[in-house]
């Protein structure tokens, strides 16, 4: 199968969006998991003073987790799919919490950050060249900043690529037909299979020059299935000090919620 890709997948989430809380809502721990991993990012007095970045935030699971792991940060999330953004923009969120109808791709040259931490859910097996986008994050994070990658990279084990077919073949694919949108949830499943195993992803954190990466495993039935990358932007200077100057920076204004392009 051909993986859908760029304004093919945008298109398909498009589509999708209307369904789509829904049908995860379906999936054991999805919210669960994705609070877990904006809590791996360990922000320091509630998000206190500092900008996060919720890249690829889809309908807004990503952003309520984040809100909920720093609930004092300014937050800016973006998603490449308007019909996702629709669903999330018509949920109640607090004025410290906007989103930007803009692809990962585009996102450097759109004048947004420096950012103090970026969350990416759900995002890097979805996009054409995993690399660059790894190196515009790395633009885009102040010197020490914090990333969390909540992706679905499998361990490297035959009975977790069964596993996971077995859970799309039963249910996801099934699902996604009943509302139109199969290509959607297959791509799902294949772009899983095709992306890197757990250690291979780390991997590519490292060589993009994030240091600390590592893989921290998810409960339940996606144990081994889905993880938390957890990295920080390149060495934090000598001078910085402790963990909590990494992130200085002084009160941003809240942001209003805006409307995403269309």
């Amino acid at each position: 199968m051909t993986l859908l890709r760029d304004h093919d997948l945008a298109r398909a989430f498009d589509h999708a969006s209307r369904t789509y809380d829904r049908l995860t809502a379906l999936n054991p721990g999805y919210r669960t998991d994705l609070l877990r991993s904006a809590r791996r990012l360990r922000l320091p007095d509630d998000g206190a003073g500092l900008h996060v970045l919720d890249l690829g935030c889809g309908t807004g699971a990503s952003t309520r987790a984040l809100l909920r792991a720093a609930p004092r940060a300014r937050i800016t999330a973006v998603d490449a799919s308007g019909g996702m953004l629709r669903q999330a923009l018509a949920k109640p969120w607090p004025d410290r919490v906007r989103f930007l109808h803009l692809s990962a791709e585009e996102l450097p040259t759109a004048g947004e950050g420096p950012f103090d931490a970026v969350f990416a859910a759900y995002l890097f097996r979805n996009v054409t060249d995993p690399d660059a986008v790894l190196q515009s994050v790395r633009t885009l994070l102040k010197p020490g900043g914090r990333l969390a990658v909540h992706e679905y990279s499998l361990g490297g084990s035959p009975a977790q690529r069964a596993l996971w077919t077995a859970v799309c073949q039963g249910f996801v694919i099934p699902a996604g037909t009943l509302t139109g949108d199969r290509a959607l949830y297959r791509h799902l499943w294949h772009s899983v299979l095709d992306f890197d195993a757990a250690p291979d992803f780390t991997g590519r954190l490292t060589r993009a020059g994030f240091a600390g990466a590592r893989a921290l495993p998810l409960a339940g039935w996606q144990t081994g299935i889905t993880h938390t990358f957890v990295a920080r932007n390149g060495p934090v200077p000598a001078a910085a000090g402790p963990a909590r100057q990494s992130f200085a920076g002084t009160a941003a204004a809240p942001v209003p919620t805006v409307e995403a392009g269309r």
